[in-house]
């Protein structure tokens, strides 16, 4: 019996990484895990998740597995950014970037990273005109840390 659409949407997200860095083309790992389920992206579009990751979605779908798009960018350990204080500006533009609110802090005051929510997409580091964010390594996460 084939699966529903919105369970199996459900399936592909919480099999997606949560990084929510938008690599794979989509504003988000729902919104790829939606066109997927549509059938308008392919398994192959998230580095994240690298080929563990392809694989697993394409079984999902019942289709052939076939490994990340490495032009998409490379699959990496997990990481976490981390804001250099003594170069900090506080100029907002990490916190505007962060697509999961992990970065907490006010308007010229230092910023800083909520470890445990920050999912490693980067998008923060190229925001930030200082370059006062590095990324550490990181542990692993999955949607049920989330």
């Amino acid at each position: 019996m084939p699966v529903a659409a919105p369970v199996r949407i459900e399936r592909l997200d919480r099999l997606l990484p949560q990084t929510q860095c938008g690599q794979c083309g989509f504003d988000g790992c729902r919104p790829y895990a939606e066109a997927m389920d549509r059938g308008e992206a392919g398994v192959d579009r998230c580095p994240p998740g690298g080929d563990a990751g392809a694989r697993a979605l394409a079984h999902v779908l019942g289709v052939p597995a076939r490994p990340y798009d490495r032009a998409r960018g490379a699959c990496k350990p997990p990481q976490v950014a981390w804001v250099v204080e003594a170069d900090c500006i506080g100029c907002t533009k990490c916190i505007q970037a962060c697509p999961v609110d992990a970065i907490v802090g006010g308007s010229k005051l230092m910023h800083t990273v909520v470890a445990p929510l920050c999912t490693g997409c980067e998008l923060c580091v190229p925001a930030c005109p200082v370059d006062c964010i590095e990324l550490r390594p990181g542990a692993a996460r999955d949607a049920a840390d989330i």
